[in-house]
């Protein structure tokens, strides 16, 4: 499962978890963990700022979670646990891809989780799926994802739009030193129209055509959560069609890394690879701008720094992801259908902290990464 962390509301250093969605295949899935679940203890222990990363992220392969009540942001045991195993799976970042109609409407909705080039082909099949149903306008969620590979993002941008082949996505700013090795195309992301992917050998995976939208607006939804790729996405969009947000500030994380490994060339597959090392190198490398040469490093805030609407998610009612009991959701779809930005609902959780989430702990966690460049 993947789930966030909330101080109480009381102050007392004591914590909460709220369960986000649910991976396929996982055990919670087994188990019949849903969205909107909240936990405060571990294997008996109540959850608090000092132990939650030895309660939650340890060595061990099961932990038992106690449920609990809201209780106006100081959760209270419920009484009831599931013990769950954790194992190794790989997850599908397209969570949700549908149409939704409204009215004389038809709106396309994508929960998008991460930016994995794994993944890129489906992507590019969900938004096939768009084009076939003539969509008027589309809403992507980007809530709880904390970003990836700049490849992807250049290729989510160019599906929503299509109109901008081959005009800049983005620009990539290094240290001196590597601007002079290297030719200046080398640090510009243009708009697209080809999914084109290899593996580490050169040898090409997915190369096919992108299913643009050529759409002139789009409505992104966005929390803490939302940083990088997620970030440079909604960036660059916005120096060529109206960008709309609904949520709360994003991260502010417009610098990007590589991976370097233990080999001759930095590489994963270079000569005399060291095996015995099962850690990489994941330095910030460079700061990235949209074609305007602007960037937000305090993040994008709905209704200021963009057109939008400024609401948080309220964690005793999180609703049904792609439905429209989400709260978030459903305000996007009356934004979209009436224009109005009023919120009939401040939700109190805007005063809890949420200083953490499951996907801070993974490798990957908030990193925006390009491939490691090569010289002329």
């Amino acid at each position: 499962m993947e789930f966030g962390l909330v101080e109480n509301a009381d102050n007392s250093g004591n914590v909460f978890g709220y369960v986000r969605y649910i991976v396929p295949n996982s055990d919670a899935a087994i188990k019949g963990i849903k969205r909107g679940q909240l936990f405060n203890t571990v294997d008996g222990t109540q959850l608090n700022t000092n132990n939650y990363i030895n309660l939650l992220f340890s060595n061990n392969t099961t932990y038992t979670i106690g449920f609990a009540n809201y209780n106006n942001g100081d959760p209270i045991t419920n009484r009831n646990s599931e013990t769950l195993v954790k194992t190794e799976i790989q997850e599908n970042p397209v969570a949700i891809s549908k149409v939704i109609t409204d009215g004389s409407q038809k709106i396309g909705y994508l929960m998008y989780n991460q930016f994995s080039s794994t993944f890129d082909g489906e992507l590019n099949e969900a938004f096939a799926g768009f084009k076939s149903e003539n969509i008027n306008d589309l809403i992507i969620d980007l809530r709880y994802n904390s970003g990836g590979s700049v490849k992807s993002a250049t290729y989510l941008g160019s599906m929503v739009t299509g109109q901008f082949y081959n005009e800049l996505f983005s620009k990539e700013s290094w240290n001196e030193k590597v601007k002079a090795a290297f030719n200046p195309t080398s640090f510009i992301n243009n708009f697209t129209n080809q999914l084109l992917n290899t593996n580490s050998n050169g040898n090409i995976i997915l190369n096919e055509a992108i299913h643009s939208l050529s759409l002139n607006r789009v409505y992104f939804i966005v929390t803490k959560s939302t940083a990088s790729a997620s970030e440079l996405v909604i960036n660059s969009l916005s120096s060529y069609i109206n960008v709309h947000l609904i949520g709360t500030r994003t991260t502010g994380k417009q610098v990007g890394s590589i991976t370097l490994y233990d080999s001759d060339n930095y590489r994963r597959n270079g000569i005399n690879l060291n095996q015995n090392h099962t850690f990489a190198l994941q330095p910030l490398v460079f700061e990235i701008f949209n074609n305007d040469n602007e960037n937000q490093p305090n993040g994008f805030l709905p209704g200021t720094t963009l057109p939008g609407i400024e609401l948080s998610e309220d964690y005793n009612n999180l609703g049904i992801l792609g439905e429209r009991s989400d709260p978030l959701l459903d305000r996007t779809l009356i934004y979209i259908s009436t224009g109005s930005k009023t919120n009939r609902k401040t939700f109190k959780n805007k005063l809890l902290n949420e200083f953490y989430n499951s996907n801070l702990a993974k490798p990957i966690k908030d990193n925006m990464f390009v491939d490691l460049k090569k010289k002329l």
